[in-house]
């Protein structure tokens, strides 16, 4: 009903690049980050990269006061790093795994074990009838803007969430996403996630903006960014994001975003190698429900929905590859087993003549083999999963862009 009062929800977001052993001053920067949540007084804490459960039980006890809701999303081996705390009731949570991330062997990048996911939980405001559906979601990193072999993984998570809002928000009034996607504003899949949901940039919607220039979140500024990341960008790039939008009878607008900027205050660091994103927003109901506006007939969304499906196409001829060749370097490490086990046999035998090989070499040979075929066939399994989800993002993807071009 109008005249029912307006909801005023104050967010705050930041991928904490909190690693144990591995991210510098991480248990400094998490006290100074809950040190900063307890000032603040936010009504929605969407956290990152909180890897070790040690530094969220330790935000929790903190923030208790303030934030008495909370909820740690775990995933994968080393867990999703995702975290929420608020003000108000979480009455429900959830949490979905993408069914691609990265590859296990590249070690170095080390993605594939966290389990990269996003985290759902559903609450509503005191005074305000609003369900609230907010999502802390993170996205496969980049590294090679140039030679990103992980776009197409990217894409079919970044479909998948989409694919995950449509479906749980259909008994919300208001969605709120913030978290680390890892993608530039005009990126294929950054378009195809807002163009498919309908969700709205805080940053471009925002009366009101202080902080980095253009809403950057990685910034050369920030003494924990890598700098050669950001050569081709020197004001810094924009990958963390809060989105929104209203479903039925709420309207909701974005007065005033902010960003850290570099340093926090009175320190000498700052929060972590992210900016932090912070956003308020105006929540208020409607005379007459506005319905859904999930999948608008707009044009310019099949020519995204095709660009995402032509990237997952090319994805999925090189997954094709992938699988071929570990298949075959399986039956070749398979075949020289074989004919060891012959050669061994029939030496036992006495059907042939004396070992050619030393023994060791022989043991050694076969061990490698025998390596080499676990290796394999553990690749070949890899890939063949990864080409059954690309493939099912692409067929889904037609589809929609099928129902797309046929709608008027």
């Amino acid at each position: 009903m109008e005249g029912e009062p307006t909801l005023r929800l104050r967010i705050f977001d930041l991928n904490c690049w909190a690693i144990r052993y591995l991210s510098r001053r991480r248990r400094e920067r998490v006290r100074l980050i809950g040190d900063t949540l307890r000032q603040e007084g936010f009504d929605l804490v969407l956290l990152q990269e909180v890897w070790s459960e040690q530094d969220y039980s330790d935000l929790k006890v903190k923030l208790a006061g303030c934030y008495p809701f909370s909820h740690y999303f775990r995933s994968g081996i080393i867990g999703s790093g995702l975290c929420v705390f608020s003000r108000f009731p979480i009455l429900d949570t959830l949490l979905y795994q993408y069914s691609l991330n990265g590859y296990p062997y590249m070690l170095q990048h080390g993605d594939w074990f966290c389990g990269k996911s996003v985290g759902l939980g559903s609450g509503s405001r005191a005074g305000v009838t609003a369900p609230l559906l907010s999502l802390s979601p993170q996205l496969h990193a980049e590294y090679c803007r140039d030679k990103d072999a992980y776009l197409p993984h990217r894409l079919v998570q970044a479909w998948e969430l989409a694919q995950f809002i449509r479906h749980t928000s259909k008994a919300a009034d208001v969605v709120l996403l913030g978290g680390d996607l890892n993608m530039h504003p005009e990126d294929v899949g950054i378009r195809l996630l807002r163009g498919w949901t309908g969700l709205r940039d805080a940053f471009a919607e925002a009366t009101h903006f202080e902080g980095c220039k253009n809403g950057c979140t990685l910034v050369p500024d920030n003494c924990f960014t890598d700098k050669s990341e950001l050569l081709p960008f020197p004001l810094g790039i924009r990958i963390d994001y809060i989105l929104y939008k209203a479903i039925s009878s709420f309207t909701v607008k974005c007065e005033e975003l902010r960003t850290t900027t570099g340093r926090a205050p009175g320190v000498d660091i700052p929060f972590s190698d992210h900016e932090a994103v912070m956003a308020t927003l105006h929540i208020q109901r409607q005379g007459q429900p506005a319905g859904a506006t999930l999948g608008t007939a707009d044009p310019a969304l099949a020519d995204v929905v095709t660009e995402a499906r032509t990237e997952v196409g090319a994805g999925l001829q090189a997954a094709r590859r992938q699988r071929y060749s570990s298949g075959r370097m399986a039956v070749l490490a398979l075949l020289l087993l074989l004919l060891q086990a012959a050669a061994a046999l029939g030496t036992l035998a006495g059907l042939g003549a004396e070992q050619p090989f030393p023994k060791l070499s022989f043991c050694l040979l076969a061990f490698l083999a025998l390596g080499v075929l676990v290796l394999a066939t553990g690749l070949h399994l890899f890939h063949t999963m990864e080409v059954k989800m690309l493939h099912g993002t692409e067929d889904q993807m037609w589809m929609v862009l099928r129902a797309l071009q046929e709608r008027p």
